[in-house]
């Protein structure tokens, strides 16, 4: 099945407006769109591959008995009819009301074949008979689509609406043989031969289609994120088709691992139509703020929002003697012991995305445990902090920066705390250690998947609250799935 997957990826980018499946007004938080430039750039890539794919396509063998003047009855057979050679002088996808038409004209097939004959006559007591090879070529081939997705409960179906391949001019050369043998195999067999042409390529597509169409309704609904939460990639409402670019939706909400339904309560606004910042781009995709919000509740609701510091870049922080100027009560009590830090977030972090970047709002409680002591005080914390992001060639990565930052006295068993001072040595070790390290793994990247072989080319992030934009180009690799290609050809 999966070296069918490279055409479902890239007949994704072929999405037709005209579905009348509505998934009761259900949002999609992740929108994607293909341009002008997306569609053509699939287009071309799906002729290329299909031409790649025709070499592998055999004829069945043909055959007719004939009366020959002179000779008398003869038997003619063509056999071992092969493809060798194809292309096109010119293509265009066009998109329209019903669908997706794509047009491939002015093609150019090459066969070779064999040939063969045997003849009876009454004059004498043994049949005559030869053999040899010949070559064919066709020009003037046309072929045309037009195909269109259904929405089914989520997932597309792939739906052939209309088609047409239609063969020009056949040329047929042949080496050896008599000089009757030419003229009665071109009164003879070009007809079948063309007729073998269409009836063979057509089968070929149609087949190919349906195994689409099967492959698509096969796709997961939703992704894996780890042993917690799941994403939701199940299609919504109606592709929507403009004359400058193709949209569709994904619910691309968050839910846990056990959860059977889509978390309830989450509105998305409405986000403008295809704009890439003047580029131009093949693809679009958006995320909403919501996406990230569902995950920061599956996780907290988790558990997953919690951790035990035992250890620091500067391991003397956790120890009582580290503090015996800022909480000198703490070292007085407890001197030279070390220390663990229990860090929970006391509710879900909200995530806000504005024009400029991607903020975030967390209240954290820390406890602070001391050895031989148990806990002894609690401090709570609200941080504000801003995240942008940016696609460094196939990797995304990202900075961290702390926009404010508060801690106030939950409980203590050690007396009162300077709360000042605690936070300003805080502030410091966030600015000055943590930070810089955690900017340091974001610089690194992580790195963007291949897609069945896609991959992003030329990519920018844009902000436009409350959605967050990746504009980009794609690439195919055509060493991941060369050795598996499907027989699939248009």
């Amino acid at each position: 099945m999966a070296p069918n997957m490279f055409f479902v990826s890239l007949l994704l980018l072929l999405i037709p407006a005209s579905v009348s499946f509505q998934l009761n007004g259900e949002e999609g938080f992740i929108s994607g769109a293909i341009s002008e430039k997306g569609l053509d750039y699939a287009k071309d890539l799906l002729i290329h591959e299909a031409m790649s794919t025709i070499l592998s396509l055999q004829l069945p063998q043909i055959e007719k008995t004939a009366r020959v003047r002179l000779v008398g009855k003869c038997k003619i057979v063509l056999s071992n009819i092969t493809f060798v050679g194809v292309n096109i002088n010119s293509s265009y996808v066009k998109t329209g009301e019903k669908g997706i038409v794509l047009i491939a004209s002015g093609g150019t097939a090459y066969l070779s074949m064999n040939w063969s004959y045997s003849c009876s006559t009454w004059l004498l007591p043994v049949s005559i008979s030869d053999q040899g090879d010949a070559f064919v070529k066709v020009k003037g081939t046309q072929v045309g689509l037009t195909l269109n997705f259904e929405n089914q409960e989520g997932s597309l179906k792939l739906i052939l609406l209309d088609y047409g391949f239609y063969v020009g001019n056949l040329f047929i050369k042949l080496n050896g043989g008599a000089s009757w043998l030419y003229q009665r195999v071109v009164d003879l067999f070009e007809g079948r031969i063309a007729s073998a042409v269409e009836d063979t390529v057509s089968g070929k597509i149609r087949e190919g289609i349906s195994k689409l169409s099967s492959l698509l309704q096969s796709l997961p609904k939703e992704i894996s994120l780890g042993k917690t939460a799941v994403l939701n990639v199940s299609f919504v409402n109606n592709p929507v088709l403009t004359n400058s670019s193709i949209e569709f939706e994904i619910n691309g909400l968050v839910t846990g691992k056990n959860e059977t339904l889509v978390p309830q309560g989450y509105h998305r606004e409405p986000e403008a139509s295809f704009s890439c910042g003047g580029l131009s781009n093949m693809i679009k995709i958006s995320l909403h703020e919501d996406v990230l919000n569902s995950a920061s509740l599956v996780y907290f609701n988790a558990g997953s929002m919690q951790w035990i510091v035992d250890k620091l870049p500067d391991q003397a922080l956790l120890n009582t003697a580290a503090w015996r100027f800022i909480v000198p009560q703490l070292y007085r009590r407890f001197p030279n012991k070390d220390m663990e830090l229990n860090i929970s977030v006391s509710s879900p972090p909200i995530v806000q995305v504005t024009n400029q970047n991607i903020d975030a709002t967390i209240h954290i409680d820390i406890i602070v445990d001391v050895e031989d002591a148990g806990e002894v005080a609690c401090i709570s914390m609200e941080i504000s902090a801003s995240c942008s992001a940016e696609i460094l060639q196939n990797n995304v990565a990202g900075n961290l920066r702390l926009n404010d930052f508060s801690t106030y006295l939950k409980w203590t068993k050690i007396g009162p705390l300077h709360m000042h001072l605690i936070q300003l040595t805080i502030s410091a070790i966030l600015r000055t250690t943590v930070l810089p390290f955690v900017n340091f793994l974001l610089r690194q990247g992580i790195p963007l998947p291949y897609f069945y072989g896609f991959a992003v080319q030329n990519a920018h992030t844009m902000y436009n609250a409350p959605w967050i934009t990746v504009c980009s180009d794609i690439s195919f690799s055509r060493n991941y799935y060369l050795s598996q290609l499907p027989i699939f050809v248009l």
